[in-house]
């Protein structure tokens, strides 16, 4: 009978990996799921979960451990540290017995060779078993400390939300950044149709739902491991958010189009221009390191664009070859935060508005020192970026605006782009009423 892998053993690596290597998560996740492919589905299921829950309930779950440990977390040996994580949040989050969470935390620690240290790891999840109907709870009159507590966020993150949304906004993004997300895809027109690769999907024993706005995005389910599927090997689809291809479908991409991608790993953007080119035109995907770009050349290999060229530039180094040359600018910045909770939100597209070259980008956080410099290389492509940033509530009512100096010609020049990366704004013919209502101001 074949040994089957211990999929605990293989999460507490992976989390060690990623605390103390800094490596990102899903990368750290995905290696581990790719060699471990051939595990069961329900197997690889329980590993994902249990890496993805530690890693994003890790504040919240340390402030619970901290209750009932003598050692303070950030004072445990990375291994211990680890195992107690992975234990609670089984204990917390999971259906798991609370006996295997803590037999298998204790087993672990004895092979890994920390056999005088079990003894540690039962009794602080034992007691966490005992009182898990009794947990503390952090202080409710401070603010920043309860919605960084309650919800896994850095305290500077949840200041800085509480400050521009306030507390009640802000716990309602965080907390849909908790929630489970579908996976989305994107079919690659240049190879077949939404219609055919939902038909071929279905046969292959994949659930698959139409997307929320575009008639090729679907969300797809009952799958084990994407490398399986024979359309994804094939470069049919690719995985990518919808609110992310809403970006690309606006950017009024043209065939014969010379498109910049300036912050573009692992490429969901840059193919999407290339599918919108067909074949006509060009990509040139960019971003800082040959890690990053890397991944963009995987995804060019199983996609099979020929319009892409994949280079490793600092965007915020100028280069003067490109200026007045670029047709379309796609910067998706990540030096900032952005607005998870948005994308969920139902929104009302309007297809008839005319697009004009612009940059689509999210938030740029001053504290990072780098926007001058970002404005700077953006504005010498010769295309317009955007300064504002917009964000309404669901009743498409403006809870946030943040403006830069602008004459009052180009504010209303900025009306005929529109701004939706990831998950910030896509405007639509409401929200479009406060767009003119603020460039007449």
């Amino acid at each position: 009978m074949e040994k089957r892998t211990d999929m605990r053993a293989e999460a507490l690596d992976t989390l060690i990996d990623i605390e103390r290597n800094k490596k990102l998560s899903h990368i750290a996740i995905g290696e581990t799921l790719m060699r471990n492919q051939f595990e069961k589905k329900a197997d690889r299921a329980f590993y994902t979960r249990l890496c993805e829950g530690v890693t994003e309930r890790k504040i919240y779950l340390d402030y619970i451990l901290d209750h009932y440990s003598k050692t303070p977390m950030k004072k445990c040996k990375p291994l211990i540290r680890s195992l107690l994580r992975m234990g609670a949040y089984q204990i917390l989050f999971m259906d798991v017995r609370d006996a295997a969470a803590c037999s298998e935390a204790v087993s672990l620690a004895k092979k890994r060779g920390f056999g005088r240290l079990s003894g540690f790891v039962n009794g602080v999840l034992r007691t966490l078993v005992r009182e898990k109907e009794n947990l503390p709870v952090p202080d409710k009159k401070d603010d920043v400390k309860y919605v960084s507590i309650t919800y896994s966020v850095p305290e500077w993150l949840s200041k800085l939300i509480i400050e521009q949304y306030g507390k009640e906004s802000a716990e309602k993004i965080f907390a849909s950044f908790l929630e489970a997300r579908p996976l989305t895809i994107r079919t690659n027109l240049s190879k077949t149709t939404p219609e055919e690769l939902e038909k071929e999907l279905e046969e292959a024993g994949v659930k698959v739902e139409k997307g929320n706005y575009l008639p090729y995005a679907f969300t797809i389910s009952n799958l084990n491991y994407l490398g399986k599927i024979a359309a994804f090997r094939q470069g049919k689809f690719a995985v990518q958010d919808e609110s992310s291809q809403l970006a690309v479908a606006i950017a009024d991409i043209n065939e014969g189009d010379f498109v910049l991608d300036v912050c573009a790993a692992p490429g969901g953007k840059t193919f999407h221009a290339a599918d919108r080119l067909k074949g006509a035109g060009k990509v040139l995907s960019r971003d800082l390191t040959e890690y990053k770009t890397e991944l963009i050349e995987e995804n060019k290999d199983r996609m099979h664009y020929e319009n892409v060229e994949v280079q490793q530039w600092d965007a915020l180094e100028e280069d003067e070859s490109l200026l007045e040359s670029v047709d379309v600018l796609l910067a998706d910045i990540h030096t900032g935060y952005m607005l998870g909770w948005v994308s969920n939100n139902k929104v009302s597209v309007n297809a008839n508005i005319n697009m004009e070259k612009f940059c689509i980008c999210t938030w740029i956080d001053e504290s990072h020192g780098t926007q001058t410099g970002k404005e700077k290389y953006m504005l010498n492509q010769d295309v317009e970026l955007i300064r504002y940033i917009f964000a309404f509530n669901e009743n498409s009512q403006l809870i946030r605006k943040k403006e830069y100096s602008y004459s009052q010609i180009q504010k209303i020049d900025i009306l005929k782009s529109c701004e939706r990366s990831n998950s910030n704004l896509l405007i639509d013919n409401v929200n479009a009423y406060h767009y003119r209502t603020i460039a007449s101001q």
